[in-house]
């Protein structure tokens, strides 16, 4: 049977090619890839099997191997490329770390140097750990983290689409919120109707929850358990994603309950000028580093540096639970460069605790040639729901 693909097999052997050369480039016999991520972005494999061991193995010559379990079997062979699986099985004395250095023997691989995804929720700390015990007088392991995350960074026209499509349910998304969004709603209907929007359009899952707060959540960035219904006069912050083919487009928004006073609207528009200052970095050349120098510079001038976060964005693209955050961030100094095809997200949120009032705006940008192109159809406006 053939795989079911959602990307061009020529897309594949494209991606492929330019991980081997980042490996050669990094003097790498071979790369051991936990990062479902990874795995999805070079061959289409798709599954949350990865909260178990699992392993796929490349080879600088192109030959790939994945170990993993047998519920994962069929999973890999219906919509991944991976044209060879080993399977450790579960059982009182599994030691999948020893099979993968049998498969590793077999491919000629030990006493080689090869690159590890340690920085991956793929791998937890204690088969990290195994890992270095069992290979680490055999290979020489090198961190290679980032090998792949760089290569993604820059999306395929392909990935394109699938953002685009991604932006368009998260609007979906936002205006299926406001049809529940009034004094009295419930937080529960809120939520339902808009990842309800995101399927109907054939969207899937979020990496992680959408963030719904209101009354004293609203200051919360996270999500947690706990339903209310809304104040006559309240704030309700809400931060979603529209998810397609695994890509993510992010939007982030407070909604004014009732009514918005004064200084609900002096914050929004310190968010809104914030974001523009942004945006205006977003240009091909300009530094990470230098879009949250704007969006600091421009908070700070309005006397919001205490209620600011640390960092205000960051890429997007197919990625896995437990979070959609991809590498990298937008904080202070971050030397990584701007180029056309990325994608991210700019999140202005401004939290007072003295006052107990949060305000937030933020949506997804695809970098072109000249500059920005946000991707959301919605006016950045205060939205205040009566």
């Amino acid at each position: 049977m053939e795989p079911l693909l959602h990307v061009p097999r020529e897309e594949y052997g494209a991606r492929l090619r330019r991980t081997l050369d980042a490996m050669a480039a990094a003097g790498l016999d071979g790369l051991l890839l936990f990062s479902p991520a990874s795995h999805y972005w070079l061959t289409g494999y798709d599954t949350f099997g990865y909260c178990f061991f699992q392993c796929l193995v490349l080879r600088a010559d192109g030959e790939m191997a994945l170990l993993t379990r047998t519920p994962d079997l069929r999973q890999a062979r219906l919509t991944s490329i991976i044209p060879e699986i080993r399977i450790w099985k579960d059982g009182a004395d599994a030691d999948p770390v020893r099979e993968l250095r049998a498969l590793l023997a077999e491919k000629g691989l030990l006493g080689r140097r090869l690159g590890v995804e340690w920085d991956t929720h793929g791998l937890t700390g204690a088969t990290g750990r195994r890992l270095e015990g069992v290979l680490g007088g055999d290979c020489r392991l090198e961190d290679a983290s980032l090998l792949v995350s760089r290569l993604r960074l820059v999306k395929s026209p392909t990935e394109l689409a699938f953002v685009r499509r991604a932006a368009e349910l998260a609007d979906s998304a936002f205006g299926a919120a406001l049809s529940e969004i009034r004094p009295g709603g419930d937080e529960a209907r809120i939520l339902a109707r808009m990842q309800g929007a995101v399927f109907e359009g054939g969207g899937d899952y979020p990496a992680n929850p959408f963030i719904i707060g209101s009354g004293p959540k609203a200051l919360l960035c996270r999500y947690s358990t706990g339903r209310r219904r809304l104040d006559a006069v309240d704030r309700l912050t809400l931060e979603w994603a529209g998810v397609f083919r695994h890509y993510h487009a992010a939007l982030m928004r407070t909604v004014c309950v009732g009514e918005a006073d004064a200084y609900d609207r002096f914050l929004f528009d310190a968010c809104r000028e914030a974001l523009s200052a942004c945006e205006e970095r977003l240009v091909p050349g300009a530094t990470l580093g230098e879009v949250f120098a704007a969006h600091a510079r421009t908070l700070d001038r309005y006397g919001l540096a205490p209620h600011r976060m640390a960092a205000c964005g960051y890429s997007l693209g197919a990625v896995f639970a437990p979070s959609w955050m991809d590498w990298p961030m937008i904080h202070a100094g971050s030397p990584v460069v701007l180029e056309p095809g990325m994608v991210f997200f700019v999140h202005i949120i401004v939290m007072d605790s003295e006052r107990g009032r949060a305000m937030t705006l933020g949506r997804t940008s695809v970098i072109g040639e000249d500059g920005p192109e946000p991707l959301s159809r919605l006016p950045v406006e205060l939205a205040v729901a009566a």
